[in-house]
Order: C-alpha cells, then sequence, then structure tokens
C-alpha cells in the first residue's frame, strides 16, 4: 500500500476530456511531463508545437501570442515580462558589438537609457534623430547602423511622425547595407487599433501589453511581434537564452482583458479628446498634444495613416504659469491620479521636464503635463481639470 503522501502526488484520476469555457483555462508549470523517453527526446521548442519546459510556454502563453500576434496584424509574437523587457529583447537579438542603432530623440525613455548604458556597455553605439524630419534620419544612417527605432506618436510630447517616409529611408539604405537594417516601432499607443504597422512597412513590432491590452493597470507585460519568420527566430532563440517567461495567471489576466480592448480604447478615444478641445480654450494653456488635433504637430500623418487616437494628452502652459502652480494644479486634481503609464481604468497625470528628456533644444518656455483619460464620465473628468485650473489662476 502507498504512502497517502505518494498517493496525493501520484493520483491516477484524469478528468475527462472535452470541457469548454469562455475563458482560456490556465495552466502553470515549470515542469512538464513526457509520456516516455522517445517523446522527450523527440519534442522540440524552437517552433512551438510542442511543450517541453514552463519556461518555453504552455497552452495558455500560446494562445495569448496568437491573439496578440491578430491583433497587430503580424504572423508571430514572443511575450516577455513587461514592455522594456521587448524593447531590450529587440536589441538584443539583432545587435551586437560594433553595431549601431538609431533612436528618436522623442522616443521613451527608458530606451534611450538603455541605450546610454548597456548597450553602450556591450560595444553598441547609439544616435537620436528627429522623427518628424527623414531627411534628419536619412543623414545619421551609416554603414553601421542595424537597428532603427520609431514610435509614434512620440513619448510624452505626442508629435505624430510620417511613419512610411521614415520607413522608405531604412529601407532604401537596408537594400545595400552589408546585414541590413531592421525596423522596430513601439506600437504601444497604436495597439495594432489605431493602424496596422505592417501595412506601413514596419519590419518588427514591440507593445507593452500593460498598456490596452491589459486594461486594468494591474499586469506587467510585453510582446514583439514580427510577420517575418527569420526575424522571429532571432527574437525567439534570443529570449530562450535570456530566460524571459510569463507567468500564466498574468497571460490569463491580458486574454480577458483582449475580449473588452476595442470597446475600452474607442470609448477612452472619445473622452480624451473631448477632453483636450476643452483644455484648448482654457487660458492657462499655450498648447494641447494630440494627434487627431488640427496644429497637432504630425497631425496630417495621423489622418493619414490612423483610423483612431488612443487615451493621452499632454498641455504646454504658457510661460507665465511657474512649475509650482502646475504643480498646485497637478496637486489639486481630484479623478486625475498622479500616476505613471496609462489605458488603465483610472485617469492619470503627470507634469514632466521635457528639456531634460531631450538632445534637441525643447522651443518652449512653459511646463508640460500629460493625461491619461480613463474610463470615468467625460463631464466629472471635465469638471475636475476646471477646478484645479481656477486654483492655478487663483
Amino acid at each position: 500500500m502507498q504512502d497517502l503522501s505518494t498517493q496525493l502526488i501520484h493520483h491516477p484520476y484524469q478528468a475527462p476530456a472535452g470541457f469548454a469555457s469562455v475563458n482560456v483555462p490556465v495552466h502553470r508549470a515549470s515542469t512538464v511531463i513526457f509520456s516516455s523517453v522517445a517523446a522527450l527526446r523527440q519534442r522540440e521548442w524552437k517552433h512551438k508545437n510542442g511543450y517541453t519546459y514552463g519556461l518555453h510556454g504552455t497552452p495558455t502563453t500560446f494562445t495569448l501570442e496568437e491573439r496578440i500576434a491578430s491583433l497587430e496584424g503580424g504572423r508571430y509574437c514572443t511575450l516577455v515580462p513587461s514592455g522594456l523587457a521587448a524593447v531590450a529583447l529587440a536589441n538584443m537579438a539583432f545587435l551586437q558589438a560594433g553595431d549601431e542603432l538609431l533612436i528618436p530623440d522623442n522616443a521613451y525613455g527608458p530606451n534611450k537609457t538603455l541605450a546610454e548604458h548597456e548597450m553602450q556597455a556591450w560595444g553598441i553605439s547609439h544616435r537620436y534623430y528627429d522623427p518628424m524630419d527623414p531627411a534628419d534620419l536619412r543623414q545619421k544612417i551609416s554603414a553601421k547602423t542595424r537597428l532603427v527605432w520609431l514610435e509614434a506618436p512620440g513619448s510624452i510630447t505626442l508629435e505624430f511622425p510620417d511613419l512610411p517616409a521614415l520607413i522608405a529611408v531604412i529601407k532604401s539604405y537596408s537594400s545595400v547595407h552589408p546585414k541590413g537594417i531592421v525596423s522596430v516601432l513601439d506600437n504601444t499607443w497604436g495597439a495594432g487599433l489605431a493602424f496596422n504597422a505592417f501595412d506601413l512597412g514596419v519590419d518588427v513590432s514591440v507593445h507593452a501589453l500593460t498598456k490596452y491590452p491589459s486594461g486594468g493597470a494591474d499586469v506587467l507585460m510585453g510582446s514583439v511581434v514580427t510577420q517575418n519568420e527569420a526575424l522571429h527566430q532571432q527574437v525567439h532563440f534570443c529570449n530562450m537564452r535570456v530566460g524571459y517567461g510569463v507567468a500564466g495567471n498574468d497571460a490569463e489576466a491580458v486574454l480577458r482583458g483582449l475580449a473588452s480592448m476595442t470597446l475600452r480604447y474607442r470609448a477612452q478615444d472619445v473622452s480624451t479628446r473631448a477632453l483636450a478641445v476643452w483644455m484648448q480654450g482654457q487660458a492657462a494653456i499655450a498648447e494641447v498634444r494630440h494627434p487627431a488635433l488640427p496644429g497637432s504637430p504630425g497631425h496630417a500623418a495621423w489622418l493619414r495613416d490612423c483610423t483612431a487616437a488612443a487615451c493621452l494628452f499632454s498641455v504646454i502652459f504658457k510661460p507665465e504659469i511657474s512649475q509650482a502652480q502646475i504643480d498646485l494644479f497637478c496637486d489639486s486634481l481630484k479623478f486625475f491620479k498622479l500616476g505613471y503609464s496609462w489605458a488603465g481604468p483610472m485617469s492619470l497625470c503627470v507634469p514632466y521636464d521635457i528639456q531634460s528628456m531631450r538632445t534637441q533644444a525643447w522651443p518652449y518656455p512653459g511646463g508640460l503635463v500629460r493625461f491619461s483619460v480613463g474610463l470615468e464620465s467625460v463631464a466629472d473628468l471635465q469638471a475636475d481639470l476646471e477646478q484645479a485650473l481656477a486654483k492655478l489662476v487663483a
């Protein structure tokens, strides 16, 4: 007779097959069991057609990867633990010592910091280019350039670049480059809903699933998507070597968020546009940045290439409004909480010192605040902004 402890671990009962439910079951595993030595030796992880170890994928993570690939119009997806991990994975997969990467000057800050520290320490150089000037990109591509980052719109200041023009520059050099040049887009803002990155010619798309796909402000995850199998294999093998993995419960949370993602994106888009237009009429505001607003930098490119806009807008205050007044304004808000990130149910705001984040001169003397619009009532959010602005002026 087996001891009870052994019976509990090796219990013979198997639940009947055929159970179906709306949500994908959560598979949590490090160890995967094989039926025989032959099965263990024959199964491999490289093409995700079998299970070998939890780090290499489970039914839950494979399902999420397929859905994210479909969302973005790609064929292959690799999941990683955060959006920044997706940025790092793309750099590690495509760059080696002696290579150079080019980054928009208005890119996501941690992407630039990664280039300035780890990439530089590994013998990979970098330069920043003006994403609103394809000629500047053309001038800065060199024989060492191996990867060009794109971001639409720019981080914090929300300039929308002419992506097809930038991609055309990259492809014109890539065709004669000894190694080729990979274009990688940070597609977190577009999220596969505002535009199709691959229709515009992008090679690789990285996405902070922390934002819109999750939607709950409670999960960290990222993805790297491509239509090209060779590029995917570079990403996939690098991912296995560095040991990135995502938890089953986190994958489940993002899968649940995907079901409402298009509805949330549309609702937050409508609310954001309404508040951005209203803020344009406020006495303390010099400029409102939102790609869908006429006059916002890159509006024509957004109008041509996009069908929607995300939940972000930024305001530039008039020069006579001091930073202390701007801080008081932010502290006075009740529904807009102070916090990083965006696309969750709660509205957020953060004041930024843009000049400290850019190599190019920031031409505006007034301070800037970025807003992320949540799922609250537009009327309540507008009233919140109005009462905080009144305190600022007083």
